[in-house]
């Protein structure tokens, strides 16, 4: 006897619920349907047929409109009326002290004379600080969770605070902060054993950029070996900026002192007949001593701005011929240090001895310019010149001529070499500009407090990575914070992410 079994239906899947277009349309989307609504220029059924939506949802988006215009230009409203309420709770009150302290730079007693004085909530400084240091532990471990394997280049400096050293480390595109450590010493042992520790988080960047600090650069050399360290574009320009205005400083002195003598000598009277041969004697002392000033001056200035505008610039000649170059402006310089003094001779030294530092992204440019060259088939001298043209100010004139000759000889192709002529441009990182600009950001926080401790520098770096750039120069950073610029992922509100719910009006 054989049994057979019905087979049981399942359960056919439920169709996914498609997303409605309206709740498809963005916030500037719907702005603009509602301003055609109002205008009436535009029916409303054909708006709604346009945007595939319900004409009542085009009511409803114009009568919000109609309100905020009445909002805005109705009657002032009272300084009385109740604008909306807040649920003070303890969490709230933690999230207050936190904003306090790390959006408006506030101390510990400026948060508690804050909920004092406005809110009538006595708070003790130890409660501030339990506030503080309870975000600590989940701001850590967001820190250590990251990966680093995403980071290109990174930007080293060290900062100090009541003598101690801070070492610094942040991207150079993104402006994640992965090192904020405060260490008794800066040297080589101490910048290896953090180095080292980041490696353990991914941290092989293609390159870092750091100034001559000894230290810094021989730590790296023995933790990370394979990663070069590009000297800081930003400091020897500025070295040499100072020692132009040095010289310039001298010039003018010279030149005041040898006015005011030819104006003593042309003063008539008894004194002058008396002095009449001391300040001729003087006079000629001090017209070659200004003549030599002033042209030291100007050599000076024409050197440095040659090794600005031609030598370290992106745009410019290929590695060998800039070293040529390179060399030359340290020749000359050396030729006059017997006027220039002691200021002069160091800044010859100190480019000499970050000479291949300092060029070493040329060599990356170059190899990129090769690649261009290589895959839209054109000689490495089209794509110099494209660089080149790209490097010159879009008001003058000569641009454009180059320009309308490039696209004449490339026809077809100008465009996609010149893209990625543009690409490799913004791959170029030249100067610790990120590390600057977190250092001076650090500043503001770091006055507060004699002592930091590794806790309080914790919550800076994991606030400082998280807190959403308000405006920026750059398309696509505004919006965004560096944790997301350097992992390419959306991350919740940095309160959120230490555990707190935001409130929200309703």
């Amino acid at each position: 006897m054989c049994l057979h079994s019905t087979p049981v239906p399942q359960p056919r899947p439920l169709p996914s619920t498609p997303t409605s277009p309206a709740k498809g349309l963005s916030a500037q989307q719907r702005q603009r349907l509602a301003v055609h609504a109002l205008a009436g220029t535009t029916a409303l059924s054909r708006l709604a047929q346009e945007h595939d939506v319900s004409r009542k949802f085009v009511y409803h988006q114009a009568d919000k409109a109609q309100q905020a215009l009445n909002d805005a230009f109705g009657p002032d409203v009272p300084e009385e009326r109740v604008l909306f309420t807040l649920p003070v709770t303890k969490a709230f009150l933690r999230q207050t002290v936190l904003g306090l302290v790390l959006i408006c730079h506030s101390s510990f007693r400026g948060a508690a004379e804050f909920l004092r004085d406005l809110w009538d909530y006595p708070l003790s400084l130890g409660s501030v600080a339990n506030i503080v240091h309870q975000a600590v532990a989940p701001a850590r471990a967001h820190n250590d969770r990251h990966d680093l394997s995403a980071l290109r280049v990174g930007a080293h400096d060290e900062i100090f605070q009541a003598g101690q050293p801070v070492l610094v480390g942040v991207c150079a595109e993104s402006g994640y902060c992965y090192l904020l450590s405060q260490e008794e010493h800066r040297d080589a042992d101490t910048w290896g054993v953090r180095l080292l520790e980041l490696s353990e988080r991914g941290f092989r960047p293609e390159a870092t950029i750091a100034d001559a600090a000894a230290g810094l650069r021989a730590g790296q050399q023995a933790a990370l070996p394979a990663v070069p360290c590009r000297g800081d574009v930003f400091h020897a320009l500025r070295e040499m900026q100072q020692v132009v205005g040095l010289l310039e400083e001298r010039a003018y002195q010279a030149m005041a002192g040898r006015t005011r003598l030819e104006q003593r000598q042309a003063r008539p009277g008894k004194r002058r007949d008396r002095d009449k041969l001391s300040l001729a004697q003087q006079l000629r002392y001090a017209r070659p001593a200004e003549a030599q000033a002033v042209t030291l001056a100007q050599d000076v200035a024409l050197l440095a701005r040659w090794l600005r505008e031609d030598i370290l610039s992106v745009s410019g000649p290929e590695y060998a011929h800039r070293l040529v170059l390179f060399d030359f402006v340290t020749e000359e310089l050396k030729r006059r240090e017997a006027q220039g003094g002691e200021r002069l001779r160091a800044l010859r030294q100190y480019l000499e001895n970050q000479r291949e530092p300092l060029l070493a992204f040329v060599a990356a440019l170059d190899a990129d310019v090769t690649k261009v060259a290589t895959a839209y088939a054109v000689p490495e001298a089209v794509v110099r010149e494209v660089l080149r043209v790209q490097g010159l100010p879009e008001e003058r004139t000569q641009h454009w001529r180059a320009e309308a000759a490039l696209r004449q000889r490339l026809r077809g192709r100008y465009h996609a070499v010149s893209k990625a002529v543009s690409e490799a441009v913004g791959r170029v990182v030249r100067a610790s500009s990120m590390a600057e600009n977190l250092n001076s950001r650090l500043r503001g926080y770091f006055f507060l407090r004699r002592e930091l401790g590794a806790g309080y520098l914790s919550l800076l770096q994991f606030f400082l990575n998280h807190r959403r750039c308000q405006r920026s120069h750059q398309a696509g950073r505004e919006g965004k914070n560096p944790a997301e610029l350097l992992s390419g992922q959306a991350h919740p509100h940095w309160l959120e992410l230490l555990g707190y719910q935001r409130f929200e009006r309703n």
